[in-house]
C-alpha cells in the first residue's frame, strides 16, 4: 500500500497528537518538569547520548539524586549511587565486549539486574532477560539461540548454567551477600559517563512459554514517550513516591512498573522471592503508593484474610496495577472490596505491548473486562476472514500501537492485518467500548456442536466459596468430540465434591458449559509469572 502526502501528514498529526498527551499526562504526574537550564541541558545530553533505557537512571539522578532509587534485601541505595554504580559498569563492559555483543541476566528482582541491564543499555548493547524458572537445557537453548556473550547470573542458578560458557564469561550476583563478583565488575570500571554508543542499546524479553520454549521478542528503543503516557493517563501514580513490585523483572508488566517508577523518581521496593505477606507489610514500611501484580499473586493478598489484609496500614495505597493473565472477575471484585476502588487492570502482551486498561471505575461496573484501548493504542475485532465483526459479537483480537513488535529472534511472528497484530486472543466489546477476553483463539473447544471458552467456566468457579483457583481445559471425547475437564484447587480439601461443583455450573451456565471431569489438586502449574501451565494440565492423567 503506497501512502499518499494526505495519509502521511494524517498519520504524523495523529503521532503529534499522541505524543501532546503523554507529556501532558508525564508533566501531571512529575515524571517531566520545569527544571534549572543546566539540568535541562544535562538530561537532554544523556537523552541524546544514552537513548531512554540507557538514560533513564541518569535523568533520575539529575532530578532526584539523593531520594532512594531502590530497597532491596541489601537496603536503600539513592539514584545518584544508582547511577554512578551503572556508569562503572557499563565502561567495565565496554571493556570486555565488543558493540554487537549480548548480554543475558538470569536474576530475581534485585538491583543487581537492574544496574546489569541499564549499564548494558548505556553501552548500546543488547540485553536478553532470560526466565529464573529454566531449567539448565532450555537455559542453555535460549541463550544460544539469543546469543549470549556475557551472562549475569544469580548465585542460586550455578547449577543451571554450569554447562554453559558464554565466550565473555559469567558474572555471579549474590545479593544476600556485602559484595559479589558483580560488585567488582563494577568497581573495575571508570568513575565518568561512558562514550555515546553507535546506536541505543535494545532489549529482548521473552514469551511466557506456556506451550513450549519461550520465543525472544525483541525491541529497540521506544521512540517518543506514548508508551509511559498511556500509563500515566489513567493511572494516578506520582514522582517521588514508592512502588513494590511482585513479578519478576524478566516479564514485561514487573519490567514496565519498574521502569516508570525510575521515571517517576520514586523508590523502587524489590524483594528475590514474592510473599504476599511481606508485599503488605512492604506498602506498609515504605508508605508505598503502587503495587504491581499479577492475578495470582493478588489471589494470594486475599487468601490471607480480610483480618490480616485490615491490620495492615494500607492508606497509602492508590494504584494495584494487575497484568500477565486474565485477572478473574471474581478475584478484581474482592481486591476492591477489601483494598478499595485502586484495582487496574491491564492487557497486553510481550509482542503487542499495551493494550487496554481498566480503570476501577471499569472494573467497577463490569468486572469481567480488561478495560479501553489506551492512548496510542487500536484494536480491531475480525472474523477468520479477516473482517471487522459487528458490536457485541466475538471476534480475534488484533492490536496496533506505537511500538510495534518486529518479529522473534529465531525468525517468525504473529499475523498481521491492516497494520494490527494478532493477539491469538478471541473476545467482543461492549457498548460503552469496553474489550473482554472470551478466551484463546486456541482454547475454544466444540462440545457437541457447541462453542465452549473454558475461561468463563473458570470464572465461574472461582465464585464458589470452597475454590481457590480454576483451570479447564478441552480433552477428546468419543460421543461429543471434546469435553470440558476442569482442574480445581480448594481452600481446604474435601469442601466440595465434583457433583456439587458440576451443578454449580450447571445452575449458572449452559448445560454444555458443565464440566464433565472435575480433577482436585493441591495447586495448579504455573510459571513465574503465574499463568497457567495448560500443557501440563493436559498430560494429567
Amino acid at each position: 500500500m503506497v501512502s499518499t502526502p494526505d495519509v502521511v501528514l494524517t498519520q504524523v498529526a495523529r503521532r503529534a497528537g499522541l505524543e501532546a498527551r503523554s507529556l501532558i499526562a508525564l508533566f501531571r504526574a512529575g515524571a517531566v518538569g520545569i527544571d534549572l537550564p543546566h539540568r535541562q541541558v544535562r538530561m537532554l545530553a544523556a537523552l541524546g547520548d544514552y537513548g531512554p533505557l540507557g538514560a533513564a537512571t541518569k535523568l533520575a539522578a539529575i532530578r532526584h539524586g539523593s531520594l532512594p532509587a531502590v530497597a532491596d534485601e541489601r537496603g536503600e541505595i539513592t539514584y545518584r549511587e544508582l547511577d554512578e554504580q551503572v556508569d562503572r559498569l557499563a565502561n567495565a563492559l565496554l571493556d570486555r565486549l565488543e558493540p554487537d555483543d549480548t548480554v543475558g541476566i538470569l536474576c530475581r528482582n534485585h538491583r543487581g539486574a537492574l544496574i546489569a541491564a541499564f549499564a548494558a543499555s548505556r553501552a548500546g548493547l543488547t540485553t536478553v532477560w532470560l526466565n529464573t524458572a529454566f531449567s539448565a537445557r532450555q537455559c542453555s537453548e535460549v541463550a544460544g539461540r539469543e546469543g549470549v556473550d556475557l551472562l549475569v547470573h544469580d548465585v542460586e542458578f550455578a547449577p543451571v548454567v554450569a554447562d554453559l560458557e558464554p565466550r565473555r564469561g559469567k558474572v555471579a550476583v549474590d545479593i544476600e551477600q556485602a559484595t559479589d563478583e558483580l560488585d567488582d565488575l563494577i568497581a573495575s570500571g571508570a568513575d565518568r559517563s561512558p562514550p555515546a554508543p553507535a546506536h541505543p542499546g535494545r532489549v529482548v524479553l521473552l514469551t511466557s512459554g506456556t506451550t513450549g520454549t519461550p520465543k525472544g521478542a525483541p525491541r529497540s528503543e521506544p521512540k517518543g514517550f506514548v508508551v509511559p503516557g498511556s500509563l500515566l493517563e489513567r493511572m494516578p501514580m506520582r514522582a517521588r513516591e514508592a512502588t513494590v513490585i511482585g513479578p519478576p523483572l524478566f516479564h514485561g508488566t514487573g519490567l514496565v512498573v519498574a521502569l516508570l517508577t525510575i521515571a517517576l523518581g520514586s523508590k523502587l521496593v524489590l524483594r528475590r522471592t514474592f510473599d504476599a505477606a511481606t508485599m503488605l507489610a512492604d506498602v506498609a514500611e515504605h508508605r508505598a503508593t503502587t503495587v504491581c501484580l499479577v492475578p495470582v499473586m493478588l489471589q494470594r493478598v486475599l487468601a490471607l484474610g480480610e483480618e490480616h489484609v485490615a491490620g495492615q496500614d494500607l492508606s497509602s495505597l492508590r494504584v494495584v496495577f494487575c497484568a500477565g493473565s486474565q485477572l478473574p472477575a471474581s478475584v478484581a471484585t474482592r481486591a476492591q472490596d477489601l483494598l478499595g476502588e485502586v484495582v487496574y487492570n491491564l492487557y497486553g502482551s510481550t509482542e503487542v505491548a499495551i493494550a487496554t486498561l481498566a480503570t476501577p471505575k471499569d472494573v467497577r461496573e463490569a468486572p469481567t473486562s480488561v478495560g479501553r484501548p489506551v492512548l496510542g493504542s487500536r484494536i480491531k475485532l475480525l472474523d477468520d476472514g479477516g473482517r471487522e465483526v459487528p458490536s457485541g459479537d466475538i471476534g480475534r483480537v488484533f492490536v496496533g500501537t506505537t511500538t510495534p513488535f518486529a518479529g522473534y529472534t529465531g525468525g517468525g511472528g504473529k499475523e498481521i492485518v491492516d497494520g494490527l497484530l494478532a493477539t491469538g486472543d478471541v473476545g467482543h466489546f461492549d457498548a460503552a467500548g469496553r474489550l473482554y477476553i472470551d478466551g484463546r483463539d486456541d482454547d475454544m473447544i466444540v462440545s457437541g456442536g457447541e462453542n465452549v471458552f473454558p475461561a468463563e467456566v473458570e470464572d465461574l468457579l472461582l465464585t464458589h466459596p470452597a475454590v481457590l483457583e480454576a483451570s479447564a481445559i478441552g480433552v477428546e471425547d468419543e460421543e461429543f468430540g471434546q469435553r470440558l475437564r476442569a482442574f480445581v484447587v480448594l481452600h481446604e480439601p474435601g469442601t466440595a465434591t465434583a457433583d456439587e461443583l458440576r451443578t454449580f455450573v450447571k445452575d449458572n451456565l449452559a448445560r454444555y458449559k458443565v464440566p464433565r471431569d472435575v480433577v482436585f489438586l493441591d495447586e495448579l502449574p504455573r510459571n513465574p509469572t503465574g499463568k497457567v501451565l495448560k500443557k501440563v494440565l493436559a498430560e494429567h492423567p
